[in-house]
C-alpha cells in the first residue's frame, strides 16, 4: 500500500516546483509515495519540465485556472496513499518531515489533519501556520490591528495564536492550506475542498469540517518546512486583499453567525486593506503630486515678487483671482504631466516633467485669450515657468539622492554574498555568481563545517567562518543574502540554520539540484547569462540614448563655462601636475565632440560585436576595481541597467574619489 500521497498544485512556478520535488525525493527515503501534480494551466514551462525531468510523476494538465480547491480536488481523487499531503508548490520540506508527522499520526488516533512548523524565507514563522476560525471577535481582533499590537495577548491575538509557544504541540482549530497532512479515511468521510472559494479560506472550511466529523487538528513542531509565500498569486492578476477577506466572509456566512456586525466588519476590512495597498503602491505618485503642486504654487509666487521688483508698477496677482491662480495652473501642469507620463510609481521621469512643461506653458498662456479677466502679465508667467523648470529637475534630483533606495530593484543592488559550503558544488555556484555579468554581488567568502578550513583559500574565495559561527560572520560582513547548495547541505540542516538566524535581515536562497537557478524569496535567478545577442540593454534603447546623448551635452556645456577655463590655465599654463580630477575635467571636450560620454565602459567592446556605449571619463570601473575581469562585468551590468539617475550617482562617487585622492 502506498504510504503518502503527495498533492500539488502548480501555477508558473517552475523552478520552486523543481526545487520541492528535489527535497520530496530526500524526505521520501523509506516511504511510499506516490506525486500527484496539478497544473493550473502554466505557461512557464512547468509541464514540459516535469515531462522531462520528473517522468514519475502523475501530471493532471487543466487547459484552465481552476483555482487552488478544485485543482486539489481532483488530485484529491486521485490519491491512493493511507496519509494524503497537500503542498503548495513553494516549498521546500526537510529530510524527516514525513516520517515525523506519520509517527505522529501513528501515535495520536484521534488526530484528523496535522500541519509543521513553516518559515519564512527569513527564518521567521509564517503566522498561518496555526489558526482560530473568523468568528465575530476574532474577525474584529484581526481586521483592527489590535492582534498584531497585542500579539502575546489571549484576548486579541487569537486568530493567529501567537501567545502560544511556537516550539510546542497542540490542538488548534486550522493550519495553513501550503502544507496540510490528513488521513485518508478523513477524506473519505469529509470530502476535499468547497469549491465556491477560489483561493484562501478552502483550508478553514476543510478544518472546520474535519473537526465537525469528530477528528482533532494538531500543530507539530518537531518538524519545519519553509514556504516562498505568495509565488503563484504574484503571477496572476488576482487582488490579493479582496479574495482574502471576501473568503472569510463567505468562511462566516456558511459557518457562523452571519449577522450584519459581522458582515460589516469584514466589509470595511476589504475597502481599508484596499486603500492601504493602493496608497502603498502608488506612493511616490502620490508624494511627487503633491510636491509639484506645492513646488510650481511657491514658483508662481516667487514669479510675482520678482516680476514686481523688475516692474514696481506691477501690483502682483489681484485677490479675488488669487484662488484660481493658486490652483489651476499647477493643476493642469499635473494633468498634463499624468497623460505624459511624468509620475510612475517606482521611478521620477525628468524627460518627461519637461515634455509636460512644453505642452502646458503655451496651453496656459493660450488660455489668457478666452479669459481676459485672467491675463494678468504674461511675463510673471515667463518667469514662473522658468522657475518651474528649474524646481522640478532640482526637487527630482535631490529626492533622488536623499532617498536612493527607494529606486534601486533587486536586480539592481550590489548584494554581498555568503556561500554556504566549500566543495565543489559550493564553488562552482560562487564561481558562476561572480562572474554573472547581468547582477553585481560580491561573493564576501565561504562557510564551511569545519574551523580547520578557516582563513583558507579555495579557489579564490576565503572561507571566513562556519556554520557554528554564522551569525557573528554576517554581522561582522554586512552579509545581505545567504546561499545554500542543495546537493551539499541536507534540507534540515539549512532549514535549522535558517530558523537561528531569523533577526538577521537576511534573505536566504537556495540552489537548484541542477545548479542553474537560484530561488529565493524576491525572486529566481538564473545562474548562466543568457548568449549576449539575447540581453536587453539599456545603453541600447533609442530613448535612452537620446536622454543620455542631452545629459552629456547640457553637462559638458556647463562644465566647459564654468570650471575648465580653471582648470586648463591650472595645468596648461602654469605647467601644474596633474591629477584625476583636472585630467577628467580637461577631457570634457571629448564629450561635445562625441568621442566619450561622461560614464560608460572603461574600454570599447567592438570586437564583441556589441555596444555597451560610448568609453566613459569614469564609470563603476574607475572607484569599485581594479581587476579586469570585475570591470568587464561592471561594464556589462552598467549598460543592462544604465539609467540618467545612474550616471549621477556614479559621476557623483567618482568626483568623490577624486578630490578625496586629490587632497
Amino acid at each position: 500500500m502506498t504510504d503518502l500521497s503527495i498533492i500539488i498544485v502548480n501555477y508558473n512556478v517552475k523552478e520552486f516546483l523543481k526545487n520541492l520535488l528535489h527535497s520530496i525525493k530526500k524526505a521520501s527515503q523509506n516511504l511510499s509515495t506516490e506525486i500527484i501534480v496539478v497544473d493550473n494551466a502554466s505557461d512557464d514551462g512547468s509541464i514540459e519540465m516535469l515531462r522531462e525531468k520528473f517522468p514519475e510523476v502523475k501530471l493532471i494538465a487543466n487547459d484552465k485556472n481552476l483555482g487552488f480547491g478544485k485543482a486539489n480536488n481532483i488530485g484529491l481523487q486521485l490519491a491512493k496513499g493511507k496519509y494524503i499531503l497537500l503542498i503548495n508548490p513553494d516549498t521546500l520540506v526537510a529530510e524527516d518531515t514525513f516520517t515525523k508527522l506519520i509517527e505522529f499520526f501513528e501515535t495520536h488516533p484521534d488526530s484528523g489533519m496535522v500541519g509543521c512548523k513553516i518559515l519564512n524565507p527569513d527564518g521567521t514563522l509564517q503566522l498561518a501556520c496555526r489558526r482560530s476560525f473568523p468568528g465575530p471577535w476574532t474577525s474584529f481582533t484581526k481586521v483592527t490591528g489590535l492582534s498584531t499590537v497585542f500579539p502575546k495577548s489571549k484576548l486579541f491575538a487569537r486568530y493567529n495564536l501567537t501567545y502560544l509557544d511556537e516550539n510546542q504541540t497542540y490542538e488548534v482549530d486550522a493550519i495553513s492550506g501550503s502544507f496540510m497532512m490528513m488521513r485518508k479515511e478523513v477524506y473519505d468521510k469529509v470530502g476535499g475542498f468547497d469549491e465556491q472559494f477560489f483561493m484562501y479560506g478552502e483550508d478553514l472550511d476543510l478544518c472546520f469540517r474535519i473537526q465537525k466529523a469528530g477528528y482533532k487538528i494538531y500543530y507539530v513542531h518537531t518538524t519545519q518546512i519553509i514556504h516562498y509565500k505568495g509565488e503563484s498569486t504574484k503571477r496572476s492578476s488576482l487582488d490579493e486583499t479582496k479574495v482574502f477577506y471576501q473568503a472569510m466572509h463567505l468562511f462566516v456566512k456558511k459557518h457562523l453567525s452571519s449577522s450584519f456586525i459581522v458582515e460589516l466588519i469584514l466589509r470595511s476590512a476589504i475597502a481599508v486593506r484596499s486603500l492601504f495597498a493602493f496608497l502603498g503602491k502608488k506612493k511616490l505618485i502620490i508624494i511627487s503630486v503633491l510636491i509639484d503642486f506645492i513646488v510650481f504654487n511657491l514658483c508662481l509666487y516667487a514669479a510675482q515678487e520678482i516680476y514686481q521688483l523688475i516692474k514696481p508698477t506691477w501690483k502682483g496677482f489681484p485677490e479675488y483671482a488669487e484662488w484660481i491662480v493658486y490652483s489651476i495652473p499647477a493643476l493642469l501642469q499635473i494633468i498634463i504631466a499624468s497623460f505624459t507620463g511624468a509620475y510612475q510609481k517606482n521611478k521620477l521621469s525628468i524627460l518627461k516633467v519637461l515634455i509636460s512643461i512644453a505642452i502646458s506653458f503655451p496651453l496656459l498662456t493660450s488660455l489668457t485669450f478666452f479669459f481676459k479677466q485672467f491675463a494678468f502679465s504674461r511675463a510673471a508667467i515667463l518667469i514662473a515657468y522658468i522657475l518651474v523648470l528649474l524646481s522640478f529637475i532640482l526637487w527630482r534630483i535631490l529626492f533622488k539622492q536623499l532617498f536612493h533606495k527607494l529606486f534601486i530593484s533587486d536586480s539592481e543592488k550590489q548584494k554581498r554574498t555568503l556561500i554556504v559550503g566549500t566543495k565543489n558544488n559550493a564553488l562552482n555556484i560562487a564561481s558562476k555568481l561572480k562572474h554573472k555579468r547581468t547582477e553585481l554581488r560580491n561573493i564576501v567568502g565561504l562557510i564551511s563545517s569545519s574551523y580547520k578550513d578557516v582563513g583558507n583559500k579555495i579557489d579564490s574565495f576565503e572561507v571566513i567562518g562556519t556554520d557554528q559561527n554564522i551569525q557573528k560572520v554576517i554581522r561582522d560582513y554586512k552579509v545581505d543574502e545567504v546561499i545554500f547548495s542543495s546537493d551539499e547541505l541536507s534540507y534540515n540542516q539549512m532549514i535549522q540554520i535558517i530558523s537561528s538566524l531569523r533577526k538577521e535581515n537576511v534573505e536566504f536562497k537556495v540552489v537548484g539540484s541542477d545548479q542553474d537557478f537560484v530561488v529565493g524569496k524576491t525572486s529566481v535567478s538564473i545562474l548562466d547569462d543568457m548568449p549576449l545577442f539575447e540581453i536587453s540593454f539599456n545603453i541600447s534603447d533609442t530613448k535612452m540614448r537620446f536622454i543620455k546623448s542631452i545629459f552629456d551635452f547640457s553637462l559638458a556645456l556647463v562644465t566647459l563655462f564654468l570650471v575648465y577655463p580653471f582648470i586648463f590655465f591650472k595645468h596648461r599654463i602654469a605647467s601644474q601636475t596633474k591629477t584625476d580630477f583636472s585630467e577628467f575635467i580637461l577631457s570634457v571636450p571629448s564629450v561635445l565632440t562625441g568621442k566619450f560620454s561622461f560614464v560608460g565602459p572603461k574600454k570599447d567592446y567592438d570586437s564583441q560585436n556589441i555596444f555597451l556605449g560610448k568609453k566613459g571619463l569614469t564609470g563603476f570601473w574607475y572607484y569599485e576595481t581594479d581587476d579586469e575581469d570585475e570591470i568587464e562585468k561592471l561594464d556589462f551590468y552598467y549598460a543592462k541597467n544604465q539609467n540618467i539617475w545612474m550616471d549621477i550617482e556614479i559621476i557623483s562617487k567618482s568626483l568623490n574619489k577624486m578630490l578625496n585622492k586629490k587632497n
